[in-house]
């Protein structure tokens, strides 16, 4: 397939959506959601046999366009029945095996979504929706990373950013992320604390929330009661949510974790702040996997992920849901003001 560069002299940039593990479903959802219709330009970045491999599988009746780059004031419409592709290059296996890790799938989903990153700093897209990465077949090709989070946040050269999980009911922001729970106590700081209630204050506002309330959890049972269970609520959380007070943002806690999510999810609060990666993602995937959104907050970008893996035991089934991948797509949507 001929590629080509595509211009068209606007300023309505696309917004680029990384095909994750081609492995996965991530070809099949990215593909389902353009035969569903798009509500804006977007730019696929990734392998282009195993698109093509998708469309075909769907018979899906798409025009699938390569292109070798792309322009600042690319896109000024939507194609319906068009998907462009940003390929990355060595293309896989064409047979590459569904639902096995592959480190060459690994090494090019990263690939494509370096490529969307840089892309993004250079104001070529708008934002990035990401479909999901494989992590073993991550570090099968060599790249030791925990997710996607760490780099984007290296790619970019953003010192400090963290991970918002959002649907319907429930909107929640991560204090630590990728970590064993073990090393949770000793990665906490009030440094760390009141970064995170910064964030979280600045996530809602791109939101559109003119005054977020803001709810810290505790680390440890019923908030620690006074230090009889530990004493990070005293001795970190607590002082990092005065200092945030001080500087006018409406925060509260710390809560109890069993049942500040509940509250939040009743309206009391407009986000959490959870302690780890479990305390935070659990309340938002019981509430429904298929609907959350990932954002990272603090990125020079707008940046939203579905909420779910790979799912290699369905993979190349045609039986995979778009459902969370429309949903991150539209939420960036509502971020970038459009």
């Amino acid at each position: 397939m001929q590629a080509k560069s595509f211009s068209a002299g606007v300023n309505l940039r696309p917004l680029a959506i990384t095909l994750g593990d081609a492995a996965g479903i991530g070809p099949e959802i990215v593909v389902k959601m353009h035969m569903q219709g798009l509500p804006a330009p977007a730019i696929v970045y990734g392998d282009l046999p195993a698109i093509e491999r998708a469309a075909g599988m769907l018979k899906a009746g798409l025009q699938i366009v390569a292109i070798d780059e792309v322009d600042r004031d690319s896109f000024n419409r939507i194609d319906h029945g068009v998907l462009y592709v940003r390929p990355t290059s060595p293309e896989l296996p064409r047979d590459l095996a569904f639902g096995r890790v592959n480190a060459d799938a690994g090494r090019s989903s990263v690939q494509a979504l370096c490529m969307a990153i840089d892309d993004a700093m250079q104001q070529r897209v708008a934002a990035i929706v990401t479909a999901p990465l494989n992590k073993e077949a991550m570090h099968a090709a060599g790249i030791d990373f925990p997710g996607h989070t760490e780099i984007l946040a290296e790619r970019s050269g953003t010192r400090h950013v963290a991970m918002m999980l959002v649907n319907d009911q429930l909107r929640v922001i991560l204090a630590t992320i990728h970590i064993a729970l073990a090393e949770v106590p000793l990665a906490l700081s009030t440094e760390l604390e009141l970064r995170t209630i910064d964030l979280a204050h600045r996530a809602c506002a791109g939101m559109g929330i003119a005054k977020p309330r803001i709810a810290v959890a505790g680390l440890n049972p019923h908030a620690g009661e006074n230090g009889k269970f530990g004493t990070e609520e005293q001795t970190i959380i607590s002082p990092a949510i005065t200092m945030a007070q001080d500087k006018g943002i409406d925060v509260s806690g710390p809560w109890p974790g069993d049942t500040i999510f509940m509250r939040a999810r009743r309206g009391e609060f407009d986000i959490v702040v959870a302690q780890y990666h479990d305390q935070g993602l659990i309340p938002i995937k019981y509430l429904g996997i298929d609907e959350g959104v990932n954002v990272t907050v603090g990125l020079p970008f707008v940046r939203t992920s579905v909420d779910h893996g790979t799912a290699f035991d369905i993979a190349g089934q045609g039986i995979a849901d778009p459902s969370s991948l429309r949903t991150a797509f539209v939420t960036a949507l509502k971020m970038l003001g459009r």
